[in-house]
């Protein structure tokens, strides 16, 4: 989340391209279900990256609502609550770079950003529960997909996929928390902090998330407590691992 944005008026209808990725990631589960071979493993490929798509929007929406409720009424006029990336920092920012990093990496770092009228919002409380709201978005979205593949059953392609897209938003959640400036988990915190702290963040914003990346993918031990620890949550929401793990070599089948 950045502060301060020219305003633009907006309806609150959902966005037509917010229903484009809801309908791919539609497809895409449809030829995990029923399609075999490569068929199959590209609708899985849909699925996961049509469905991250539809996340990073309803996390960016999760901001915005968060605000909207605590006082910045200037969400709704940027467009923000209409469920349409296009209105966020940048497309290539907001939408392009995450699905790049997790179809080639594996790695779901959320990319967009409202911009938030700060000096709008109530109180530093509601400062840090807009910045919670996207990374809870992501952990609710992974609990809903795991109830889902536990409680229907549904077809080995379809359970991969899903149990894919559900520990997928688990890994956001817990990259997401961390208390890096540029992350969500730091603006949890950033209410509370003095101002030279704050200010040393801002210069680090576009920076500090780069450097978490390279960390993760760069080095083992970094790395393996990412993954365990988003695991171990997945695991605690009942996600199915062993599908979770087929998905994910589907996602990569390119390796």
């Amino acid at each position: 989340m950045r502060d301060s944005d020219p305003v633009r008026a907006t309806s609150l209808a959902p966005s037509p391209l917010f229903l484009l990725l809801v309908a791919a990631t539609g497809s895409g589960g449809a030829l995990a279900a029923f399609a075999t071979g490569m068929a199959r493993t590209a609708g899985i490929v849909l699925l996961v990256l049509g469905g991250w798509a539809v996340a990073l929007c309803l996390h960016e929406f999760g901001h915005a609502v968060t605000a909207y409720r605590g006082g910045d009424r200037s969400v709704r006029a940027k467009g923000y609550l209409t469920l349409d990336i296009r209105r966020y920092t940048d497309p290539v920012m907001s939408l392009l770079l995450p699905l790049l990093l997790l179809a080639l990496g594996g790695i779901p770092l959320p990319g967009g950003a409202v911009w938030i009228d700060r000096g709008a919002l109530r109180s530093r409380a509601i400062a840090s529960a807009v910045a919670l709201a996207g990374p809870l978005t992501n952990l609710v979205l992974g609990t809903a997909l795991s109830a889902v593949v536990a409680f229907s059953d549904p077809p080995e392609g379809l359970a991969a996929g899903l149990s894919c897209l559900a520990l997928v938003q688990v890994l956001a959640f817990v990259l997401n928390i961390l208390p890096v400036p540029g992350l969500d988990g730091f603006g949890v915190l950033e209410p509370y902090l003095p101002a030279s702290a704050r200010r040393l963040a801002g210069r680090l914003v576009w920076y500090a998330p780069l450097l978490l990346l390279i960390v993760v993918i760069g080095v083992p031990a970094a790395g393996n407590a990412v993954f365990g620890a988003s695991f171990a949550v997945f695991a605690a929401l009942g996600g199915d691992q062993l599908a979770a793990a087929e998905g994910f070599q589907e996602l990569l089948f390119w390796r």
